[in-house]
């Protein structure tokens, strides 16, 4: 567990937990780095403090990686009315942000057009909820650190996909994601958003890899 901002009440650590408490606040990229460093086991969860856990998703999840080129898998993330979240979704462009301003297809993938058995592959996952390889997560050098916030996640699927692994949703496990989205109204946040995608384009436009695709599976409804 680790602490980057101070708590104004003293933080419950599970028996056995490592808390750790940041002499000054680091970036998304940067805490989960430094908890890896001290990893020792052959996979790695990176999970938001608001995801709420309605079952255990871990035996499922974990069953992706009898596929040896799975380098991350994500579950189903559902909001606490239910609903379907877009924590897949195909990579950003300028073109379809574009047409998502203007009101158009915000580039998420419709899980509907899929049978929950299927394992699909998908171009990105976001960071709220992802099962890592460790070994995978350490090839291509974990997150990277110079995004503060925003885009790592999109990022570190870019370079799995580049580097032969793959990135998978599993649609029938799912977690609950209680997000409050407080910060969309501070530019602080704003400013952080606006340079991290510069420093993805930057990276990675026009250098995109080429993923594996499976045929969608009628669900019957």
């Amino acid at each position: 567990m680790i602490e980057n901002l101070p708590e104004t009440t003293a933080l419950q650590v599970p028996g056995g937990a490592l808390h750790l408490v940041n002499a000054q606040p680091m970036g998304f990229a940067e805490n989960h780095n430094q908890a890896f460093a001290l990893c020792e086991q052959p996979f790695f969860c990176v999970a938001n403090p608001d995801i709420r856990l309605p079952n255990n998703p871990f035996p499922s999840l974990l069953s992706c990686f009898d596929d040896p080129r799975v380098g991350v898998v994500a579950p189903l993330v559902l909001n606490p009315a239910g609903q379907t979240e877009d924590n897949a979704r195909h990579f950003p462009s300028p073109w379809n942000l574009l047409i998502k301003g203007l009101g158009g297809h915000d580039g998420r993938y419709d899980v509907r057009k899929f049978s929950p058995a299927q394992n699909v592959p998908v171009e990105w996952a976001a960071g709220m909820f992802l099962l890592f390889r460790t070994e995978a997560f350490q090839e291509v050098g974990g997150f990277d650190d110079k995004f503060h916030l925003y885009y790592e996640d999109v990022d570190i699927c870019t370079r799995l996909w580049k580097a032969g692994w793959k990135v998978m949703l599993k649609p029938d496990v799912s977690v609950v994601h209680a997000a409050q989205r407080a910060s969309r109204s501070n530019p602080q946040y704003t400013a952080w958003h606006a340079s991290s995608m510069a420093r993805y384009f930057f990276k990675h436009l026009g250098r995109l890899p080429r993923i594996e695709r499976i045929a969608s599976v009628s669900k019957g409804v």
